[in-house]
């Protein structure tokens, strides 16, 4: 009789996740996965075409968590909105420091970075267009949501940010 193992899909996610962390891009594959997991390598097919769509699933999905987390704070303190913002970045790119600092992950997804950092920048703008002056329109909050994304990534403190980003929000 076939066992049954529940949630399959989070199980395929989190064993990703951790394999990630402890072996690195090279060393986790959809073998690997599909073994710790007690699973042929077919099921892992059923849910994930390739081991780079199930590490882009968990990693979607965790940003997601937070920018919804992001979208659900109160934008009438800008300090306070940003600052919700810088963290969250910091959060996100913590919990994915082993696959973001991975050299074999940088270049299997180099091409890609581009187009996500243009999501991630458009995504944060839409939040942080409120707190922009009217007459700026979208270039502002544009340009405020890369700041915050450039040299957050850099590694620079909130208010060594805020303090500029306070001046063009004015």
């Amino acid at each position: 009789m076939p066992k049954i193992i529940e949630n399959v899909r989070e199980l395929l996610l989190d064993t990703a996740k951790k394999q990630i962390e402890e072996r690195g891009y090279a060393n986790t594959t959809i073998r690997s996965v599909a073994g710790e997991c007690g699973l042929a390598v077919g099921t892992v097919y059923n849910y994930f075409r390739s081991k780079d769509m199930l590490i882009a699933t968990f990693v979607v999905e965790d940003w997601n968590s937070y920018l919804s987390d992001i979208r659900g704070a109160n934008l009438s303190d800008p300090r306070m909105a940003l600052h919700n913002i810088y963290d969250a970045l910091i959060h996100f790119s913590e919990k994915h420091r082993s696959l973001f600092s991975d050299p074999e992950a940088a270049k299997v997804y180099s091409t890609v970075f581009s187009e996500r950092h243009k999501t991630l920048r458009s995504q944060i703008s839409e939040i942080i267009a409120p707190l922009c002056p009217a007459e700026s329109g979208d270039f502002t909050a544009e340009f405020v949501a890369e700041s915050l994304l450039t040299w957050t990534v850099a590694g620079k403190d909130f208010d060594s940010i805020f303090n500029i980003l306070e001046k063009i929000l004015k």
